[in-house]
């Protein structure tokens, strides 16, 4: 059985990769800038979130005062702060796929009084490619203009954000200190230390926030009881006892029973965002991170009173030339009119080694490096990190550095992955059309670790 320690330490290896890779600082510029400027359709589009909101058709069908109530959430929607804080799962902190996630809700005044969400999607796992988000309006029916076909199109109980608007709301993103455990004041006061309590927290769960947010939950669902459950993983659940407490509330914490069709089955589920302790502040309190790395609202929410400076940049500059022995010297390769090449070795030497390699003689050591640079280069770990988060153009960023803008590329892993990347993208733009996969059976998958990318993963959501 892992330490309490290993288990923490993975988590925080796993959000820090997340937050190197996910979500990257130029996406942060670009969508800002946007939003800023009242653009929020070319925030979403420099976010990676496809619109399939219709404001015409929520007017004809739910009235103007609702669609003006959707209007204004879609003006100060941060699609790059939603994204920062999306579920993940192990064992590379992808998006959680096929996931529906309600970001706010809208009581209508027409159609029967039905009750239409704002919501934000994730595609399967066979069809993730560039970890694209869809917003959309869900109103209970399959019918509405800009539907499209999606394998849980229902939103999920866990994994809502319409109770938490700070992690997507620019208006609300300050609160985000109130409503973690960064503010000792908001914390349970009357919550005894016990050993239940003590390993939850080494754990990562935010228990002395778990009263507070219980008691939104319960005000938010018009509950009369005093009970919420609270999901650990496939088969670890809890029950909180909310007692009233003065002016505030207590949560008595208790084990449910092991069937999920007990009565914890039965109760309002503590949303995931209110369970754990956010990672940015588990990493900051570590001194993984530094301020100036995380999200600028997000810092400004965490740090406040100390001005978050732009976000670090994120495109790769050109490296200086490399060394490489040759033949007994210390001889340099480096970027010349957008190529790599070998800069101690004339181009009639180049030339008539490249011709001995080609005839199946040795090649020199600076060629054989250059070599390698373009089939398998030591930046290859970080290359395939970007694509699989959908930062295409960091990681042309980073082969650009490396070889050159000019680079014609070597059969290899690296030309592997640059190509199954762009496969995979067509498949996202079939399953967008209703093409392939539109219903929630299995679909064919070209993907990697194909077991750990399903619709929902058998390993548990590393925390």
């Amino acid at each position: 059985m892992h330490s309490r320690a290993a288990n923490a330490d993975s988590r925080l290896s796993f959000w820090l990769r997340v937050r190197e890779f996910a979500v990257p600082p130029s996406m942060i510029e670009i969508a800002t800038a946007r939003r800023q400027v009242g653009d929020w359709a070319g925030a979403c589009a420099a976010a990676r979130v496809d619109v399939d909101v219709d404001l015409r058709w929520v007017t004809r069908t739910h009235g103007r005062a609702l669609a003006a109530r959707v209007r204004a959430d879609l003006r100060h929607l941060a699609p790059d702060l939603l994204r920062w804080h999306m579920p993940r799962v192990a064992p590379d902190g992808l998006l959680r796929p096929g996931l529906t996630v309600a970001l706010a809700r809208y009581p209508a005044d027409h159609d029967g009084g039905r009750t239409v969400h704002l919501v934000v999607r994730t595609p399967p796992a066979w069809a993730d490619a560039g970890q694209r988000l869809s917003l959309a309006l869900w109103d209970g029916s399959r019918s509405g203009a800009g539907t499209r076909p999606h394998p849980h199109p229902r939103p999920d109980r866990r994994f809502r954000l319409d109770l938490h608007r700070h992690l997507w709301d620019a208006r609300r993103a300050d609160e985000l200190r109130i409503r973690s455990a960064a503010d000792p004041s908001r914390r349970d006061p009357a919550g005894e230390p016990d050993l239940l309590r003590s390993a939850l927290r080494g754990q990562g769960c935010a228990v002395d926030r778990w009263a507070a947010e219980a008691a939104i939950l319960l005000r938010a669902e018009g509950q009369a009881r005093r009970a919420v459950a609270v999901r650990l993983g496939t088969r670890r659940r809890l029950v909180l006892d909310v007692v009233p407490d003065g002016a505030g509330h207590r949560a008595e914490v208790r084990v449910a029973p092991p069937s999920a069709n007990g009565p914890a089955g039965a109760l309002p589920v503590l949303p995931d965002a209110a369970t754990w302790v956010p990672p940015d502040l588990e990493l900051l309190h570590n001194g993984l991170i530094g301020i100036d790395r995380l999200h600028p609202l997000v810092a400004s929410a965490l740090a406040p009173g100390r001005p978050a400076s732009t976000v670090a940049p994120g495109a790769v500059g050109p490296g200086q030339p490399r060394y490489v022995e040759c033949r007994g010297a210390r001889h340099r390769i480096g970027l010349v009119d957008g190529a790599l090449v070998p800069l101690d070795h004339d181009p009639a030497e180049s030339r008539r080694e490249e011709l001995l390699a080609a005839l199946s003689g040795t090649p020199l050591p600076c060629l054989r490096a250059i070599n390698e640079a373009h089939r398998h280069p030591e930046c290859l770990t970080d290359v395939r990190a970007r694509l699989d988060h959908g930062d295409t153009a960091g990681a042309l960023a980073v082969v650009e550095a490396l070889l050159g803008p000019d680079a014609l590329l070597r059969s290899g892993d690296l030309r592997d992955e640059l190509e199954t990347a762009a496969q995979r993208r067509v498949t996202y733009g079939l399953f967008r059309a209703g093409l392939v996969g539109s219903g929630p059976g299995p679909a064919r998958s070209d993907r990697r670790r194909t077991r750990d990318r399903r619709s929902h993963p058998r390993h548990a959501t590393v925390r």
